[in-house]
């Protein structure tokens, strides 16, 4: 029988949620790793800067869209854990009208603001045409991306992050071949990579949908849960758009940052966007620890185990930290000759600068692993404030290094930025998280009963290591005085 994020050794459930999250994150980052391998080599160099001249402006526009739906699935991973059936449900209704309506304003504004805003960004004029093209092609279809990630979200809140993987995997592979058709015998250029992403979100959409109709009764909806008052979308809302604004501070901080890259020329820009491919598939595994994290606490939250909470984040943590010391020492050795994938022969300007990031990113991994963790800690306890915050530092410590540093050192000085972002915002989730570990341990640990009254049954994997059929009964838990003080759901703090 499938386990919930509640039961089971903590070290052990989270890398067991985290491992289908990682080979998820590695897919994705392979095919975008394929696209720039097939653009750069396809179509040349400046086409491959000019792809990634969008990326900052993209990840304002998206980041924001991916993160306010990530918050939608906190509420769901809440109710769930405190076997609470209805609050599954109409957090499901609440969050797929809310991202709807985002989705609906991203494709209609998001193309019209394309030019003016790579203009703004000073993108070089050489690269403007195509920029604007795969941009807008981007925000067309963008819904399609929003959607997938929270039905990915939603399915991962009841535990399953296999089934997200499996169906990222098929959208992955039908990316690469449709990048490889489009850009090459199709010669559609730039925008064939575009569409060919959004072609291959739309399929893995279609693939969530069918599986919730059909596998996972717990998040079908019923038509009194669509009538949603004003405290879910209140509730949702509260989650949510912290969690975009922390995507969209921290992708203004890349905005400025593209803007010093732009300035230093096309090789520089050719260089980044080189280096951030293979940066994101080494971080790939850090990123899928904090989300493990952020759901393994909003669980347990929902199930008053504030013990399994504060041993979990630490355990989190030291993973996260070996793993980094082991991404770092694979970057600085390896990422030179992986680099030269995107360029081939004849660019050893852009090779040694790209390197040069890797190793600066390689050796200050570890402050990347405990800022993921303790993010997503603090964004499954309901916390908002502080996420946004370190958002903010990490956009005033970004600027300062690629205005300053860049100024004074070049492309080094701008690759500083990130390394630099990171260690302002752990120096605020330090002590953030410090205080919440010490309010988690003065509550009472409610020992888990067998009295649900409204079973919430789990077809498929719920603890992400195999795919099985299962039923699970989920049992509710006495809600603690103490621990009703954080902020649950209303739906969840309702049963207590």
């Amino acid at each position: 029988m499938a386990t919930t994020l509640i039961t089971g050794r903590p070290w052990r459930v989270i890398l067991a949620f985290s491992v289908p999250l990682l080979i998820g994150n590695v897919v994705q980052q392979l095919y975008q790793f394929v696209d720039a391998v097939v653009v750069g080599r396809q179509l040349g160099v400046n086409s491959l800067a000019a792809v990634g001249a969008t990326g900052s402006l993209i990840f304002l526009v998206i980041g924001f869209a991916w993160g306010l739906s990530s918050g939608f699935a906190i509420p769901t991973a809440q109710a769930f854990g405190a076997s609470d059936a209805r609050g599954v449900r109409r957090s499901v209704a609440t969050g797929t009208l809310l991202t709807a309506a985002t989705s609906l304003i991203l494709t209609v504004l998001g193309p019209l603001i394309a030019a003016p805003f790579l203009e703004l960004l000073q993108t070089p004029p050489e690269l403007m045409a195509e920029a604007t093209v795969f941009t807008q092609v981007t925000f067309i279809g963008g819904s399609t991306i929003m959607f997938f990630n929270y039905l990915a979200a939603i399915i991962r809140a009841i535990g399953d992050s296999t089934t997200p993987l499996v169906f990222l995997t098929v959208s992955c592979a039908l990316n690469v071949g449709l990048v490889i058709l489009m850009v090459g015998p199709l010669a559609w250029g730039v925008a064939g990579a575009a569409w060919a992403t959004v072609l291959a979100q739309a399929v893995s959409v279609l693939l969530c949908l069918l599986y919730v109709w059909r596998r996972v009764p717990v998040l079908h909806v019923h038509r009194d849960d669509w009538k949603v008052s004003r405290d879910d979308i209140v509730e949702h809302l509260r989650l949510g758009l912290p969690m975009g604004f922390q995507a969209s501070i921290i992708a203004i901080g890349a905005l400025i940052v593209q803007v010093a890259l732009n300035r230093l020329g096309a090789e520089a820009v050719a260089a980044y966007t080189a280096a951030s491919r293979v940066d994101s598939l080494a971080s790939a595994f850090l990123a899928s620890l904090g989300l493990a994290a952020s759901m393994y606490a909003a669980q347990n939250l929902g199930a008053r185990r504030p013990d399994r909470i504060r041993t979990g984040t630490i355990q989190a943590i030291w993973m996260a930290i070996i793993g980094s010391v082991a991404l770092g020492v694979v970057m600085i050795a390896f990422g030179a000759p992986v680099v030269r994938l995107f360029v081939g022969d004849g660019a050893d300007d852009v090779v040694a600068s790209a390197h040069l990031m890797l190793i600066i990113n390689g050796l200050t991994y570890s402050l990347l692993g405990v800022l993921f963790v303790l993010r997503g800690v603090l964004q499954g306890l309901g916390h908002v404030l502080v996420p946004t915050v370190t958002g903010v530092i990490e956009l005033v410590m970004r600027v300062v290094a690629a205005v300053v540093l860049g100024a004074l050192l070049g492309f080094g000085g701008v690759a500083m930025s990130n390394p630099l972002a990171w260690v302002g915002a752990v120096a605020l989730l330090i002590p953030a998280y410090v205080k919440a570990h010490r309010a988690l341990a003065k509550m009472k640990v409610d020992p888990i009963e067998s009295t649900l009254t409204t079973p919430i049954p789990v077809i498929g994997p719920t603890d992400g290591s195999m795919v099985v059929d299962a039923v699970y009964t989920a049992p509710v838990p006495v809600v603690s005085p103490r621990l009703s003080r954080l902020r649950l759901p209303r739906t969840t703090r309702r049963r207590g």
